[in-house]
């Protein structure tokens, strides 16, 4: 009976062990991680152990096709920390979903550029008129930026004909088929294509700092899981400056991360690492810029993704940021 007691005790014991560590080790949820730019920091991070260097034991992280997916799991899962489109986010936060934006991780749309075949007559956005335009999907960032290169070379919405191709790969395919005239292709994509095709325009010479993907969690991980979120802060801000110190061997994490051959992945890290658009770079430490997200909060508006106003302070809480990155800029 004594030896069963202790069998018990022991048993007992090694199960909560177990929990502990199962409680310990978690997942973060990022939108399109595996496919889009934006979540290539969360797999330097990953790889090279910085959140366990900051005190989080992500051991994992949850992809997904779009940011509202990314929300869904979040609040399903009870995953602490995510990142997703703004502007998705803003509208599940009017549908009282309970969340708030924590850190401001991609502030630009550099990602983007629009290439045609080499033979094309499209020389430049001033040859978009009358042309057939790919975009994604309806509501989606490539159809709003799409619009804005139009307005930029001074010509309305439908002056040209934006087709749906309903992914950057299938945006590759129409193109070759002739389908489209120009293909909207955002990084690692052009990088892997940008030998076939010549680009037309870039959205870091020609648009405007536009907010990308944002960090967010939900107000109940707020109170419970603070020093959790402010280590993945910290660990993708530390994932960030040493892409930028070392795009080569940050790009090779990428590809084994991303399944990319590791030139393609190489190619992307080092033009995103680089870039600046008006001076703002594409991945950003965490600290927000109210201005490139209240132009995505517009451009959103104007492809009907949102409607209505939205109060930004309202939705952001800066409390989790590094002292020295608090203030917006």
């Amino acid at each position: 009976m004594q030896a069963r007691a202790r069998f018990r005790i022991f048993a007992a014991a090694a199960l909560g062990a177990c929990l502990i560590a199962r409680a310990a080790a978690e997942e973060i949820a990022v939108s399109n991680y595996g496919i889009a730019a934006n979540g290539m920091p969360f797999a330097v991070a990953l790889e090279k152990k910085l959140y366990q260097a900051e005190g989080a034991d992500v051991t994992g992280i949850i992809s997904s096709q779009g940011g509202g997916t990314s929300i869904r799991n979040m609040l399903a899962g009870g995953v602490a920390y995510g990142e997703a489109n703004p502007g998705v986010t803003a509208v599940a936060i009017r549908q009282g979903a309970d969340l708030k934006i924590v850190s401001d991780n991609v502030l630009t749309v550099a990602e983007f550029v629009w290439a045609v075949k080499p033979e094309s007559p499209v020389k430049s956005i001033r040859d978009f008129k009358g042309r057939k335009i790919g975009y994604t999907n309806p509501r989606s960032t490539s159809q709003a930026l799409a619009i804005l290169l139009l307005q930029a070379a001074g010509f309305k919405a439908d002056e040209a004909e934006l087709v749906r191709t309903g992914g950057f790969g299938e945006g590759v395919a129409a193109l070759d088929l002739g389908l489209i005239d120009v293909a909207a292709m955002a990084e690692p994509v052009w990088s892997k294509y940008k030998e076939k095709y010549r680009a037309v325009a870039a959205a870091s010479d020609l648009l405007p700092p536009l907010d990308n993907v944002v960090g967010i969690t939900t107000t109940a991980a707020m109170a419970a899981r603070g020093d959790f979120i402010r280590a993945v802060i910290r660990a993708r801000r530390k994932a960030v400056e040493f892409m930028q110190a070392n795009p080569d061997e940050a790009g090779d994490i990428v590809a084994k991360h991303y399944n990319l051959d590791p030139a393609v992945a190489r190619s992307a890290v080092r033009s995103l690492a680089a870039s600046r658009t008006q001076g703002i770079p594409y991945w950003g430490s965490g600290q927000f810029h109210l201005a490139g997200m209240a132009r995505m909060v517009e451009v959103q508006r104007m492809v009907g993704a949102l409607s209505g106003d939205i109060d930004l302070a309202k939705v952001i809480d800066t409390r989790f940021l590094p002292d020295d990155i608090k203030t917006p800029n």
